[in-house]
């Protein structure tokens, strides 16, 4: 069965809410948010991740709610880790990531990334783009199980609105490139996007990734150094754009991600195969 194909069926199937099937994998289960309970949950988590966790510096809303919301929110799909055994609603949230289509970004204005890079390369690019941001896992979910389940559904997704590029903001822990310089500069010598989807940070914004001798670089020491999500990326081809960008609220360095979608649904082609068989049996 071509990818098309698939493409096709899913888009066909009887799926289970809001048109997106629940992936499962144990307890632990993947779909959209369908409920304003679950996207509270999904920002209830963020908040604990990035905030409390992470360091990053709530301004006087934030800290009140003790939610990590902002505008693209209302606009976005929001994917959802479920433990079942918790909960099967907003109470089992244990993962989340947000989605938000060319078609939401329009009708806001803009895209997240655009705060911290020119995305006009993809913006003018003929396909359609998926935004992704905001990706946190519950600390006692943090193991393979939980991510395989978010990139699976991130491979659904983009099957059933045929994606073309996804791309988005992935973080370094910290705000001083300096400790970050080894990791920089293998991304960048290794893992630059080609001309035509090289978005750069924007001028006032910009820290050079390029820091150290390249021929010098212990590459399996930078690989370890890198987070899993950006680790992630890389092993479905992704690319990186020029320049990194520092997010003080956060407490990060960014870095400007993109795959082109049809790396990803080579990876996952074989479980949708088998998942779309076993349905139309």
């Amino acid at each position: 069965m071509s990818a098309e194909k698939i493409m096709h069926s899913l888009s066909t199937l009887d799926l289970e809410r809001n048109g997106f099937p629940e992936l499962r994998g144990g307890n632990l289960g993947v779909r959209i948010a369908c409920t304003d309970e679950e996207r509270d949950a999904a920002q209830a988590l963020r908040y604990r991740v990035f905030y409390e966790e992470m360091g990053a510096q709530p301004d006087e809303r934030t800290r009140r709610l003790r939610r990590d919301i902002d505008e693209f929110d209302e606009y976005a799909d929001h994917l959802l880790v479920i433990d079942h055994a918790i909960s099967s609603g907003a109470k089992g949230v244990v993962g989340t990531y947000r989605l938000m289509q060319g078609d939401a970004a329009q009708k806001l204005g803009r895209f997240y990334s655009s705060n911290e890079y020119d995305i006009s390369p993809l913006t003018e690019f003929p396909g359609r783009l998926l935004e992704v941001g905001r990706s946190c896992v519950d600390q006692a979910y943090r193991g393979r199980a939980a991510m395989q389940l978010l990139w699976r559904g991130i491979a659904s997704y983009i099957f059933l609105h045929r994606i073309d590029v996804l791309f988005g903001c992935a973080s370094l822990p910290g705000t001083d490139p300096e400790p970050l310089s080894n990791e920089l500069t293998y991304l960048y010598h290794n893992h630059l996007a080609p001309p035509a989807l090289r978005v750069r940070a924007l001028p006032e914004r910009r820290v050079e990734m390029l820091r150290r001798d390249p021929q010098a670089l212990d590459h399996r020491r930078c690989l370890a150094g890198l987070p899993p999500l950006i680790k992630g990326y890389l092993r479905l081809g992704g690319y990186v754009g020029d320049g990194a960008v520092i997010d003080t609220q956060f407490n990060t360095t960014d870095v400007a991600v993109l795959v082109k979608s049809e790396l990803l649904a080579d990876k996952y082609y074989r479980h949708y195969e088998r998942r779309l068989r076993d349905a139309l049996d």
